[in-house]
């Protein structure tokens, strides 16, 4: 029989045919073939941290898949957490190693809380799927879930706050005023003014509530008096300015009863400069109402037309 030589393609090894399959599965974009091994078994190592694997086909690619779930230097969680990271001058040098959950969940709550966001935010389409391609695992809450989170975020918020104001070594001054909305609802804010140990000023809105009516000078003050006990310092109050209604004279008055307060509570209501400046503007400005119309009318007769711009202006220069 005769030798015939075998052509170029008959002589290549049966491990660089495997090479020439066709890959079909996603797991081979983090994979890269390595030199056959001296027994002929085809190998293949993980691009992003260098470990390598049987790639034979009879193997299949579940291995690969696994290692791929556990790789430490898998770039989505590194994208991840630094996208979550507080600062943005941070560098991937100081970042931390695992995504955490829980963390994220904190952050998003406050993003809702910053951002006046709805609760329903967190199940638009677009969002849900930046959340999945920075971690295909994140298991994304619901609505009801960003609001279960919210109420535990202001428990907690508000526990700390009264730890604070349980430990300041003064007495605390308040302010207060009434808001009515466009729908004719009644609501208080009461704010904390005070010197903590370190003879800083701290200001703190300790409510924004509702307030039922009648907004009388008594409800007011059972209003006020149930804040302060809702908050434990009852027994720390100094002063608490308000404005020049009629209405808070009274509830001043009911409070002074209810309160141990310091020389008898001669220094305890503070009526708001602000306020008494801005009524005697007003009461100024309806003496000299009728001068302020006849003002406007000129201009507004001057601006008509042209000429009568004009011969104003000539007027006036005489």
């Amino acid at each position: 029989m005769l030798d015939i030589p075998k052509t170029e393609e008959e002589v290549k090894p049966t491990t660089e045919r495997k090479r020439q399959r066709k890959l079909t599965s996603e797991v081979w974009a983090d994979f890269e073939f390595i030199k056959p091994q001296k027994n002929g078994e085809l190998r293949c190592k993980c691009k992003r941290c260098g470990k390598d694997f049987n790639a034979e086909s009879k193997i299949g690619t579940g291995n690969l898949k696994r290692h791929l779930d556990r790789c430490k230097k898998r770039c989505y969680r590194d994208v991840g957490q630094m996208l979550l990271e507080s600062g943005s001058g941070g560098s991937l040098a100081n970042r931390a190693p695992d995504f955490n959950p829980n963390v994220f969940r904190e952050l998003l709550t406050m993003a809702v809380v910053k951002h006046e966001l709805p609760f329903q935010f967190v199940e638009y389409e677009g969002i849900r799927k930046c959340f999945n391609y920075l971690n295909p695992d994140l298991n994304i809450v619901s609505r009801n879930t960003i609001k279960a989170d919210l109420i535990k975020k202001f428990k907690n918020e508000k526990m700390r706050v009264k730890e604070v104001l349980s430990v300041a070594p003064g007495r605390i001054a308040f302010t207060s005023d009434c808001w009515s909305s466009i729908t004719t609802d009644g609501y208080m804010s009461f704010t904390a003014h005070f010197i903590d140990s370190a003879w800083r000023m701290q200001k703190l809105i300790l409510n924004f509530s509702f307030l039922p009516p009648p907004h009388t000078g008594l409800a007011m003050s059972n209003h006020i008096y149930s804040l302060l006990k809702e908050w434990g310092i009852q027994k720390k109050v100094f002063s608490i300015t308000l404005d020049n209604a009629s209405s808070n004279d009274c509830m001043a008055d009911f409070l002074k009863s209810e309160i141990d307060l310091v020389c008898e509570g001669a220094y305890f209501h503070v009526r708001c400069c602000a306020h008494i400046m801005n009524l005697i503007v007003q009461d100024g400005l309806k003496e000299i109402d009728e001068a302020i119309y006849k003002v406007r009318e000129s201009v507004k007769y001057c601006k008509g037309s042209q000429s009568r711009k004009q011969n104003f202006l000539i007027q006036w220069h005489m």
